[in-house]
């Protein structure tokens, strides 16, 4: 299954009756604290009353993640995501594809991040002019216009001290005067006359790792969510081909507009005319459960005695199928149980940390050492009297592998057409932990 998103594309499609509905009505931010910092209606305004059905399933769902992202109302459709501690949620008065406005929202806090270094409540806050202004342009009467980043900055202008000064004084807006060059042409993610003194085009592929292994060892579930991300910095306008070594792997692929997917479903070949700048080429996931390499292996016995009002830990983990990369940044996380009130255990490598009011006990580890496995043992005080915990904690694994996509994916040549001058090229490959848990 593949899935294709164009904003643009969709929005030429759409019936001339149904664009006259709103298609996002409002849009809300909201922080973990559960306050609204930030909303924007398209025309009528909206009460904030609308969340309180947000808030609702928010406590239900207890943890951010697991927060269903389309919720009915009586009059609504509450469509969110959670995106560096920060729920955006947008109202919808009629029903549309959820996909459709979840990708939107993901572009918004993509355009964030591209635009203040990061996409956080304090960065919203600071630079709030220019967030209206881009949500202004995003969006036009709540459907999708201008989402890709080139365009945007041509008409709305990045932040800069010397800039945040100069509007200060005059009174001006960061907004353009005119129209910006892409919008102008058949390749509107492309802005005409890019010139470059290096031309360079680089490409990050990050795996994440979601897995569920069970006490002994065997995987329950496992796939990978991947990513390519692009830097591309070439002057003209050129006209690349982005080839794999085995491209048969992958599913649900997603791809950024400028890709030919016609060329994709024949050739398994990226064609395309890219964005200037940083943009992400694709996505993918990888289900098959043979295919999933579970980079480290764990060794735990957690027991909690009936007598004593105690219990023991024992942990130690290495490295396993990681090709000769090595495993950093490696934290073990554990949700004690309530009635656990001390933790007193010794570390042959790392730091560990127990918190007695939160109940989370965090093992930094950092590199794995092949030669000498990392182990962490002690016993665990419980409260007195108390009973026995009814079932042990399971382990929360965080962990970054450099130069290694744990599904075996590789870029076999990037080639350009178009242009006579010869690029710098270059590819990075990382590997993380997504939802990496270890059953007791």
């Amino acid at each position: 299954m593949c899935l294709v998103v164009d904003f643009l594309a969709l929005f030429s499609t759409i019936d001339s009756s149904k664009k006259e509905l709103n298609m996002i009505h409002s849009l809300f931010l909201i922080n973990n604290a559960g306050d609204i910092f930030l909303e924007k209606h398209w025309k009528s305004v909206i009460s904030r009353s609308v969340c309180d059905y947000f808030f609702e399933a928010q406590d239900k769902a207890g943890e951010p993640d697991n927060v269903s992202p389309v919720i009915r109302t009586p009059h609504h459709y509450l469509i969110n995501i959670y995106r560096e501690k920060i729920f955006f949620v947008s109202v919808i008065q009629t029903e549309v594809p959820p996909l459709f406005v979840i990708e939107f929202l993901h572009r918004v806090a993509e355009m964030f991040q591209d635009y203040f270094g990061e996409c956080s409540e304090v960065a919203i806050k600071d630079n709030v002019v220019i967030v209206y202004e881009l949500l202004e342009e995003m969006l036009d009467n709540g459907f999708p216009l201008a989402t890709e980043s080139n365009i945007l900055k041509e008409l709305i202008k990045p932040p800069t001290i010397l800039r945040s000064m100069v509007n200060t004084i005059t009174g001006s807006s960061n907004v353009g005067e005119t129209l910006p060059t892409g919008q102008l042409s058949t390749i509107p993610w492309r802005r005409a006359g890019v010139k470059y003194t290096n031309n360079e085009a680089y490409f990050d592929v990050v795996e994440e790792i979601d897995a569920i292994l069970d006490k002994s060892g065997t995987t329950v579930f496992a796939e990978i969510q991947g990513v390519v991300d692009a830097c591309v910095k070439l002057s003209g306008m050129p006209d690349l081909t982005l080839s794999f070594m085995n491209p048969r792997l992958l599913d649900d692929v997603s791809f950024h507009p400028c890709v030919r997917f016609k060329r994709w479903e024949s050739e398994r070949v990226l064609s395309f005319i890219p964005p200037d700048g940083n943009f992400r080429l694709m996505s993918y996931h990888v289900n098959a459960q043979n295919l999933v390499a579970i980079p480290v292996c764990v060794r735990q016995n957690i027991n909690f005695f009936e007598t004593g009002s105690s219990g023991r830990l024992d942990i130690t983990v290495g490295p396993k199928q990681t090709m000769g990369k090595t495993v950093e940044n490696m934290v073990i996380t554990i949700h004690m149980p309530k009635v656990v009130l001390s933790a007193n255990l010794t570390a042959t490598q790392g730091t560990y940390k127990y918190d007695p009011v939160t109940k989370i006990l965090v093992w930094d580890i950092g590199k794995l050492n092949q030669q000498k496995l990392p182990n962490l043992k002690g016993s665990l005080s419980l409260q007195s009297g108390a009973p026995k915990p009814e079932e042990n904690p399971s382990l929360n694994i965080d962990l970054k592998i450099q130069q290694l996509a744990i599904s075996g994916l590789k870029v076999n040549r990037l080639d350009m057409y178009g242009e006579k001058y010869k690029p710098f090229k270059g590819v990075k490959y990382v590997t993380k932990a997504g939802k990496f848990q270890v059953r007791t």
